[in-house]
């Protein structure tokens, strides 16, 4: 498989269910944590998104870690591993698909009241250092969850399935 072939249960793309999918594009950028991907794995098979970029160092099938908490959903959701993560925003940029960082910064707007487009890209950053400033400036717009507590970010895992919940029910797709 090269990079930029997606990967879909190991059956050609021209069998893929792609009128059962929300136009939702997933970027993971760097993330740290192969459980975390997993667990974004099987909630992106719960809310139906179209497809997960999987950028630099971040784990990708077939993966024992992944395996195990996707509870195999990474076989049901279209996926695709890029050494850059550059270059799958450049992808989804040629194909004029909205990126959208999600991140905490002073201009981010809140995810309720961002009017999410539709199809969108969202980006997720690595657990401990956030998104990239390189990738941030490739974004078309930075959006938040708003923090409450003493610390400014939640799991990776967690703030996905918010996010994409949002997109969703914006979308009334639930």
């Amino acid at each position: 498989m090269s990079e930029r072939e997606p990967y879909y249960a190991g059956t050609p793309r021209d069998e893929w269910p792609a009128a059962s999918l929300n136009p939702v594009h997933v970027v993971l950028d760097n993330l740290r944590s192969a459980f975390n991907v997993g667990s974004i794995f099987r909630t992106s098979d719960a809310g139906g998104v179209g497809h997960l970029h999987l950028c630099g160092m971040t784990a990708h099938p077939p993966h024992q870690k992944i395996q195990k908490t996707s509870l195999g959903a990474f076989a049901y959701v279209p996926w695709t591993y890029y050494e850059r993560t550059s270059d799958a925003l450049d992808l989804l940029h040629a194909d004029a698909i909205p990126i959208i960082a999600i991140e905490v910064t002073p201009n981010a707007i809140s995810h309720v009241v961002y009017p999410w487009p539709k199809p969108v890209a969202v980006v997720f950053g690595n657990e401990v250092s956030g998104i990239a400033e390189k990738t941030l400036a490739q974004c078309d717009a930075v959006v938040q969850i708003p923090m409450l507590g003493h610390k400014n970010t939640i799991n990776v895992a967690t703030a996905f399935g918010i996010i994409l919940y949002e997109i969703l029910r914006q979308w009334k797709a639930i």
